[in-house]
């Protein structure tokens, strides 16, 4: 299972990465005027490197050991658990664009799923 969670999280991370860099427009719809500053446009898609980073990084622990597995989904519970409040934070006041009920699932399920797999000292 925490093989399984690392993989899709690599691929959910790698998409997210890669809109960022590529379609920071398409991406943003709703959050990024259209009309947006090339600078507002050069900082989404400098955020989109350290998604690229952490989609490799755990595209490559999928099969680590131990102490290092370990690192790497406490890693995740901190970046998945902090964005799950920043989404639940979003939705609640009303401040969020309508899709990020829908990230808020997707980051809640992955930060539960990185912590259960914490919780079981599982292998990858």
């Amino acid at each position: 299972m925490t093989k399984l969670t690392l993989i899709i999280s690599a691929l959910y991370l790698a998409l997210v990465g890669l809109a960022l860099m590529f379609f920071p427009l398409q991406f943003g719809r709703g959050a990024v005027p259209g009309d947006a500053a090339p600078e507002l446009l050069a900082l989404l898609r400098l955020l989109g490197g350290p998604f690229l980073g952490i989609a490799v990084l755990n595209w490559l622990s999928r099969n680590a050991g131990p102490p290092t597995l370990r690192v790497v989904l406490l890693a995740n519970i901190v970046g998945f658990g902090a964005v799950a409040a920043n989404d639940i934070w979003g939705v609640a006041s009303g401040e969020a664009r309508d899709i990020a009920r829908l990230f808020l699932v997707i980051h809640v399920l992955f930060t539960l799923a990185f912590v259960m797999a914490a919780a079981r000292g599982e292998k990858a």
